[in-house]
């Protein structure tokens, strides 16, 4: 078996869900929209800079769906899908993973961001195979807990690695596609580490160990010829 791992936030999406849905639920009057806009952007910036505390973030993104039923959030999700994400769903990122999935390989999302934001994501991407944050449910409902391991920066291994043993797999060769620093750790484990439209951290780790370096979305920096790069 031959794995394709991607990251979602800025690697298939041409933005942020996590971000995304926090301007979401504010625009829609289901948080406070002053104060949660302020920390939405807070920790935006912190996962950008790299300093990002993943247990604090964790329990902002969650608090506001505590209580709710998954019935109640699942129609929010699909308005959020409607008015923000399938405009950050790319043919770029669509023609990546048929080129791995038209060969036989096995692909698998793995992101920081909750699996009840990004598991509807991942199937309209035509990926069944996702490793994300939880989101507790009990009794119908959200608790606002998040058990286990984070899917972040070595999380992301932990469970990579827990998930592979639960179904048995040695992949014989595997990919991994990032946009962000925070994955440098997952990128180091694989046989063929992919930076994605980089941040400046990635990109110079990238450089500095001769990994490939893609833009999918956006153009390479300082030259843009008009024609797209080979996608692997």
């Amino acid at each position: 078996m031959k794995l394709a791992i991607f990251d979602l936030d800025n690697t298939l999406l041409n933005g942020d869900s996590d971000f995304l849905w926090g301007e979401f639920i504010c625009e829609q009057g289901l948080v406070d929209k002053h104060e949660y806009h302020e920390k939405n952007r807070h920790f935006h910036q912190q996962y950008m800079d790299g300093e990002l505390n993943i247990t604090e973030f964790v329990e902002f993104v969650l608090a506001p769906m505590a209580g709710k039923t998954v019935e109640e959030m699942t129609a929010v999700h699909e308005k959020f899908m409607q008015a923000k994400i399938k405009y950050i769903m790319t043919r770029q990122a669509r023609k990546l993973i048929a080129q791995h999935q038209d060969v036989g390989h096995t692909t698998l999302i793995i992101t920081a961001t909750n699996e009840f934001i990004t598991r509807p994501i991942a199937t309209a991407y035509g990926i069944d195979n996702l490793l994300a944050t939880p989101a507790e449910v009990k009794n119908g409902k959200f608790t606002g807990n998040s058990p286990g391991t984070p899917c972040f920066q070595n999380g992301k291994i932990e469970r990579l690695e827990a998930w592979l043993k639960e179904n048995d797999y040695e992949p014989e060769e595997t990919w991994f596609y990032s946009d962000s620093r925070n994955d440098i750790p997952l990128l180091e484990q694989v046989d063929n580490p992919i930076a994605v439209d980089p941040d400046d951290a990635l990109f110079d780790h990238a450089e500095l160990l001769g990994w490939e370096v893609l833009w999918l979305h956006k153009p390479r920096p300082n030259e843009h010829d008009g024609e797209e790069d080979e996608l692997y």
